[in-house]
């Protein structure tokens, strides 16, 4: 895939996250929840820290200091996108590209990021989640079996040279 269709994956997925979060809260209320299955819920919750959470009572500074971070790595993805010749970990880097740019829209255009997915088992609930972040997950579970796939290959060609 050219850089270009990797980046056009990238937003693609940014736009579809968008799409989502929009469909959410254009029909639910702040705190809703529908339930869906006997183990998932379309809810409507807010996060202004990062995963889980993290940091989202610090009072305002985190918005920025968030979106400061995925600029930066945003701009390193795409640079990585253009120079990586590995299959795989351009791929990964795509996937979590998009995910970086739907979170970043709703940080720079609300101020926090728009959550609606909710699993969990009888009373525990997994941190709710988004679109954006599933990529982000799928891009970094990506560039972990590439690189580790790439390393067993790497032993496999060392082993075979020296008998």
């Amino acid at each position: 895939l050219s850089p270009y269709a990797l980046l056009s994956i990238s937003g693609l997925l940014a736009a579809s996250d968008q799409a989502i979060k929009w469909l959410v809260q254009q029909s639910m209320a702040y705190g809703e929840s529908i339930s869906v299955t006997s183990f998932f819920n379309w809810v409507h919750v807010w996060n202004t820290g990062a995963a889980f959470s993290l940091f989202a009572n610090g009072g305002g500074w985190q918005r920025y200091f968030f979106i400061g971070i995925a600029v930066v790595v945003s701009i390193f993805l795409i640079k990585l996108i253009f120079e990586n010749r590995h299959k795989g970990e351009a791929i990964a880097y795509s996937l979590i590209l998009g995910g970086a740019m739907g979170n970043l829209i709703d940080r720079v255009f609300r101020g926090y990021v728009v959550d609606s997915f909710d699993f969990y088992w009888r009373d525990w609930h997994w941190p709710a989640f988004n679109l954006a972040d599933i990529a982000i997950v799928l891009g970094a579970l990506l560039l972990v079996s590439s690189s580790l796939l790439g390393k067993k290959a790497n032993t496999n060609a060392e082993s075979d040279g020296s008998d």
